[in-house]
C-alpha cells in the first residue's frame, strides 16, 4: 500500500480523501493556491505546498506543478478527487510516466469514457441501452439538424469532451437549434478545449439514476446500488438519495446488472459511476460514465457501510475487491443535501468569510465540509461549502432527520442555499417521491407563484438571517 499520497484538489473532497488516508495510516500532502493558504485541508494534512496563484489554470489545473510537488515531497501516489484534473487523461498519464500511481482508473478508461460519442458507441456494442442520437461528434450544425429531424424534438446538444452541465443545451424546435448549437459549441471550447458536440433525444420528465461501480485490477466489478439524482439546477445535482423512490427490486437488479456490464465493457478498474435516465414507463438509457469518485458518494456509504474512497485507494494499490455482488447489503434510506455559498433567492454566488460555523450532529447525521469558523470562501472556485448526509430506517424518517439537521446548521457571514433545501424538504411532490430532472424548475415556479402552501414554508434559519446583516 502507499506510504504517502498527494491530494490534487481542495475543499471538502480534499478533506474527505485526507481522512480516508489517515484511517489507512497513509501520510498526506495537500496542495493549495495562494487563495487557499489557510484552508481546512491545508491545516489538516501532514504536509502542504503552494502550487500557484488563485487562478485554477495556474494552480489546481497546473499539471507540471502538481507532479513536481508530488515528486519533491516523496509521494508515491496522487488522488485527484472530483473536478479539476480528475478525468484528465493527460494528467493520469503524466503521473504514471513520473512513477506516481494515479488513484483512479486506467488512462484508457478515462479517455474512452471522456469521449462521449465514443462512449455511446461502446455501450451500444455492449448491449447497453442508449438514447437515440448521433454516433459521433460533430461541429456542423447541419448534421445536428438532420439528426433532430430524424429523432424529433426536443433534443439535447452536448459537449463531446466534458460534462457538469457545460456545453449542454435543450433545444425545443428547429428555430432554436442554430443559436443554441453555437452557444454550446463556444462553451465546450472554453471549458474543455473542444467544440465538438453530439445530439441525443431529450426526455421531458425522466429521472436521473446513477449506480456506484467499484472495480479492481483483477477483472472484478460490482455495483453498490443506485442513487436518485433528479433534483438538479442547471444540470448540477442539489439533493441525492438512496434508494430511489422509483425503483422496484426487479428494476434495481436489472439496472445494476447493466451498470456492471457497462463497466466490464471498458475493463474498468476503480470507483466510478454509471449514469442513466429512467423514463416514466420504466425504460432506462445510458447517459455517461464518470471515471472518478462522485460528490454524492457518502449516500452509498451510509447505505452499505463501505468506504468508497478507501475502496478506490486500495484498488489503485492493486488489491482485489474483498466483496462479491452477493455480499453487498443495503440498509435504510440516505439523503444528501449540498450546501453551497449562494443567495437562496437569487441563487447568485456568495463568497466571503465564515464568521460562525456550527455543523449539526446526532444519530445518523454526517457532515462533509471543507470549511470551519473564519474560513474564506473564495470567488475563484466551485461554491460547494459542505454536504449534509443523513440516514434512517425509512425515507420519511430520513427527511425528518435532514430537516432537523439543517435547522441546526449555523453558517454566518455568507449566504447559503440551506433555506432552499428546507423548502424542498416540505414540498408535496418531493415528499411523494414525484421527481424528475426538471423538478426544481417546476418547484420554483410553483413557489414563486404562491403555489407552495404557507404551512409548507419554513421560517428563515439563522444563516439566512445573519447573511442579511452582512
Amino acid at each position: 500500500m502507499f506510504k504517502k499520497v498527494l491530494i490534487a484538489n481542495r475543499g471538502e473532497i480534499a478533506v474527505r480523501i485526507l481522512r480516508a488516508c489517515r484511517a489507512m495510516e497513509i501520510a498526506t500532502v495537500a496542495v493549495y493556491s495562494t487563495a487557499d493558504r489557510g484552508a481546512l485541508h491545508v491545516r489538516l494534512a501532514d504536509e502542504s505546498v503552494c502550487i500557484g496563484p488563485p487562478s485554477p489554470l495556474e494552480s489546481y489545473l497546473n499539471i507540471p506543478a502538481i507532479v513536481s510537488a508530488a515528486l519533491a515531497f516523496g509521494a508515491d501516489a496522487v488522488h485527484p478527487g472530483y473536478g479539476f484534473l480528475s478525468e484528465n487523461g493527460d494528467f493520469a498519464e503524466a503521473c504514471q510516466r513520473s512513477g506516481l500511481t494515479f488513484i483512479g482508473p486506467r488512462v484508457r478508461n478515462i479517455r474512452l469514457m471522456g469521449d462521449k460519442p465514443r462512449a455511446r458507441r461502446i455501450m451500444e456494442r455492449a448491449g447497453v441501452p442508449v438514447l437515440s442520437g448521433t454516433s459521433s461528434g460533430t461541429t456542423d450544425v447541419k448534421e445536428a439538424q438532420a439528426v433532430a429531424a430524424q429523432i424529433g424534438f426536443p433534443i439535447l446538444i452536448k459537449a463531446a469532451g466534458g460534462g457538469g452541465g457545460r456545453g449542454l443545451r435543450v433545444v425545443q424546435n428547429q428555430q432554436e437549434l442554430s443559436t443554441l448549437f453555437a452557444v454550446a459549441q463556444e462553451e465546450g471550447e472554453n471549458a474543455f478545449g473542444n467544440g465538438t458536440l453530439y445530439v441525443e433525444k431529450y426526455l421531458e420528465r425522466a429521472r436521473h439514476i446513477e449506480f456506484q461501480i467499484v472495480g479492481d485490477q483483477h477483472r472484478n466489478v460490482i455495483h453498490l446500488g443506485e442513487r436518485e439524482c433528479s433534483i438538479q439546477r442547471r444540470y448540477q445535482k442539489l439533493i441525492e438519495e438512496a434508494p430511489s423512490p422509483a425503483l422496484t427490486k426487479r428494476l434495481r437488479e436489472r439496472m445494476g446488472a447493466v451498470a456492471v456490464k457497462a463497466a466490464r465493457a471498458v475493463g474498468y478498474t476503480n470507483v466510478g459511476t454509471i449514469e442513466f435516465l429512467l423514463d416514466p414507463q420504466g425504460h432506462f438509457y445510458f447517459i455517461e460514465m464518470n471515471t472518478r469518485v462522485q460528490v454524492e458518494h457518502p449516500v452509498t456509504e451510509m447505505m452499505t457501510g463501505i468506504d468508497v474512497v478507501q475502496a478506490g485507494i486500495r484498488s489503485a494499490g492493486g488489491e482485489p475487491l474483498p466483496w462479491r455482488q452477493k455480499d453487498i447489503r443495503f440498509s435504510g434510506h440516505a439523503i444528501e443535501c449540498r450546501v453551497v455559498a449562494e443567495d437562496p433567492i437569487t441563487m447568485l454566488p456568495s463568497p466571503g468569510t465564515i464568521r460562525t460555523y456550527h455543523p449539526p450532529g446526532g444519530m445518523g447525521v454526517r457532515v462533509e465540509a471543507g470549511v470551519m469558523e473564519n474560513s474564506t470562501v473564495p470567488v475563484y472556485y466551485d461554491s460547494l461549502v459542505a454536504k449534509v448526509i443523513v440516514s434512517a430506517q425509512t425515507r420519511d424518517e430520513a427527511v425528518q432527520r435532514m430537516r432537523a439537521a439543517l435547522a441546526e446548521y449555523r453558517i454566518e457571514g455568507i449566504k447559503t442555499n440551506i433555506p432552499l433545501h428546507q423548502r424542498i424538504l416540505r414540498d408535496r411532490d418531493f415528499l411523494a417521491g414525484k421527481l424528475h430532472t426538471r423538478y426544481l424548475d417546476t418547484f420554483l415556479a410553483r413557489s414563486n407563484n404562491g403555489a407552495t402552501r404557507p404551512s409548507q414554508r419554513l421560517p428563515s434559519n439563522p444563516s439566512e438571517v445573519s447573511s442579511k446583516e452582512v
